[in-house]
């Protein structure tokens, strides 16, 4: 059994798995689960009052999960998959312990090979935040996490700046991160 089919199996059975992305290591778990959603907040030791990203692998699984405007319809076509982090309104299939009430949803559409091949056999969105203590630093190597996981996909030294958070309803930029040039262009040019 390879790694990503490994991953695949533990998060089937609502464990926790560290994966890396163009920016960070994530820790990943089954987006639809309450169970692994709840272990992801206790493994980061994160307040239950503070929303959690997702990742999807493609266009329709993010269709599935969120609605999305013209605007961010336009932001998706142009950048997506890559370094960012969309705020968009959540579906009701999303369980509320992801997005706290509020009706939006963060998600990632990672480019990494690794990611986008585990989002793809698992074939449903997993949890996008990065596998580090809540406000320890993102983790750019396996040896930077100290949270608990039940599995780790290890590639090796990855680029360490988190990814920008770009909220497409308020149209803002929560977070600068990897990309975050070329999304402050892009709300200028509307």
């Amino acid at each position: 059994m390879d790694q990503i089919e490994r991953a695949v199996q533990v998060l089937m059975h609502d464990g926790l798995v560290v994966y890396p992305t163009e920016t960070v290591y994530g820790l990943g778990a089954d987006a639809l689960s309450d169970e692994a959603i709840r272990s992801v907040y206790d493994s980061k030791h994160r307040s239950l009052a503070q929303p959690i990203s997702i990742a999807v692998a493609d266009l329709e699984m993010l269709s599935a999960v969120a609605r999305l405007t013209p605007l961010a319809e336009e932001f998706v076509e142009r950048f997506l998959p890559g370094p960012y982090t969309i705020l968009v309104e959540a579906r009701p299939l999303l369980p509320c312990q992801l997005h706290c009430g509020t009706g939006l949803i963060g998600i990632r559409m990672p480019v990494h090979p690794i990611a986008a091949e585990l989002l793809t056999r698992f074939d449903a969105p997993i949890t996008a935040t990065s596998a580090n203590i809540h406000g320890a630093p993102e983790p750019a190597t396996v040896n930077d996490i100290h949270c608990y996981r039940d599995f780790t996909i290890d590639a090796g030294r990855l680029p360490g700046n988190p990814s920008t958070v770009v909220d497409l309803v308020n149209r803002t930029i929560t977070r600068p991160g990897a990309g975050v040039e070329e999304a402050v262009a892009f709300f200028r040019e509307r």
